[in-house]
């Protein structure tokens, strides 16, 4: 039977093992989720809401302890994690405090007599699969909209983080969650299928690789289920000459090796047009160096291991490739010796589209600076990619900076700032980064069923 493992990545040391659950108790929890919704969806809006905000309160109650969890068991920094808890809160807030004014019914302007209205409504259990860079806000962006809506969740964690998993089911139970509605689930990649397949489910939001993006949305589409893939991206970071030069080094390195770079949303590959290049590759090493490998525990450690030492192996492979087809290594570019899944901060310039780092995604602290002539050459590049998540323009002057934007395409766009998640601004992409949207209003449309009542008088 397949394995739910916590490995410390600092370490390498396996800290506990959990089973799959076997095909009865998936069946089992599929119709207790099932047999939840026809109560919660019906449940008093106020009792939705005053569930989500308790949610709120127990993880700013637990904060430290989940924090030093989340270093434990993905390597992610106790101060970088603290940040993560409190953005989870406020989503949960958020939708306990905003989210009912988007329940309420529209009223349409029509042509013909009578009147029309739009509900919106819940559709039923839900499957969630989730990553493990952001493991309670990646929960969190999916779960407290389908709360608030009336929809019961089943959530499959990322099979490195159990101990995390049990937690949020945990607060979330004793939060005050009706049996059934929220339910963690050890599941195998063929018991997913199944769960998806069970006309109990009506949806699925998957958080994760494009691969994976693909195998879940080909059993979705075939059983005519609802989907919601974010996938990966490959973020373009475009400084124009007129830029703020210190600045957008600044903010590129944080949007770089923030979580030691394992975000999608991260500044993948730096465009920086020709007149301040040369300024900004000093500046950005600089800034690049500040980023130290520590112990994760310690508050005052930047940047910890990455998740696993298959996921180090893997980058290392990829810039190795690099430079062995001529790329230049300016800082970092090599594993240190000793136990854990740590790597430095690297920054390579010179990749070009014979190598691996040009078009795959560089999941880890590896920044690719690339040298262009115009604007126009760094659109051209950012938009020769199979993704399309984020971006971000750094720019003087407004009017060049929003044509730039105009002709970028990604779904979501950063001026003299990189994507950072709030409760209030939809997250999602286009191209292999995607389908649907996350947070504010738009979240709480994906899984509704928008039910127009027609009426003639």
């Amino acid at each position: 039977m397949s394995k739910y493992v916590s490995v410390d990545p600092a370490t390498g040391a396996v800290v506990k093992e959990f089973d799959t659950m076997t095909d009865s108790e998936v069946a089992n929890v599929v119709e207790a989720a099932g047999a939840a919704h026809q109560s919660w969806r019906h449940s008093a809006l106020g009792e939705r809401t005053a569930l989500l905000q308790r949610i709120a309160n127990a993880y700013r109650d637990h904060a430290d302890e989940l924090a030093t969890l989340m270093a434990t068991e993905m390597g992610k920094p106790v101060a970088q994690a603290k940040g993560e808890i409190t953005l989870v809160a406020s989503i949960y807030d958020y939708y306990a405090t905003k989210g009912p004014d988007f329940l309420v019914a529209e009223h349409l302007d029509i042509a013909g007599q009578g009147s029309a209205v739009v509900l919106t409504e819940p559709v039923g259990a839900l499957v969630g699969i989730m990553p493990w860079n952001y493991p309670h806000y990646q929960v969190a962006r999916f779960v407290a909209p389908n709360l608030l809506l009336g929809n019961t969740i089943l959530l499959k964690h990322a099979s490195n983080c159990p101990q995390q998993a049990l937690r949020i089911a945990d607060l979330i139970a004793a939060a005050g969650a009706p049996e059934g509605v929220y339910q963690n689930v050890f599941v195998t990649n063929d018991q997913v299928a199944q769960m998806i397949a069970h006309p109990a489910v009506q949806g699925v939001s998957l958080t994760g690789s494009e691969r994976a993006g693909q195998a879940v949305g080909s059993v979705a589409g075939a059983h005519m289920k609802k989907c919601v893939l974010e996938l990966g991206g490959s973020d373009p970071f475009i400084v124009l000459a007129d830029a703020d030069v210190p600045r957008a080094a600044r903010e590129a390195a944080t949007g770089r090796f923030a979580n030691a770079g394992q975000a999608c949303t991260s500044s993948k590959r730096i465009l920086v047009e020709d007149e301040v290049w040369d300024l900004f590759l000093e500046e950005f090493v600089d800034q690049a160096r500040q980023w130290t490998l520590g112990d994760p525990a310690r508050s005052d450690t930047r940047m910890g291991p990455m998740a696993s030492r298959a996921g180090r192996d893997d980058l290392e492979e990829q810039v190795q490739d690099a430079v062995e087809k001529g790329a230049h290594v300016h800082l970092g570019g090599t594993a240190p010796d000793g136990p854990g899944a740590y790597y430095p901060a690297t920054v390579l310039t010179g990749v070009d589209p014979t190598m691996r780092a040009y078009r795959e995604e560089l999941f880890g602290p590896v920044a690719v600076l690339h040298r262009v002539a115009s604007a126009e050459q760094a659109i051209a590049i950012a938009n020769d990619s199979p993704f399309g998540l984020g971006a971000a323009v750094f720019s003087g002057d407004e009017t060049r900076a929003k044509d730039v934007v105009d002709r970028l395409e990604v779904g979501m766009v950063g001026i003299n700032t990189t994507i950072k998640s709030a409760p209030d601004l939809p997250f999602g992409g286009v191209k292999a980064s995607g389908i649907g949207r996350e947070l504010g209003r738009f979240g709480l449309d994906e899984f509704a069923n928008k039910k127009l009542i027609r009426k003639l008088t």
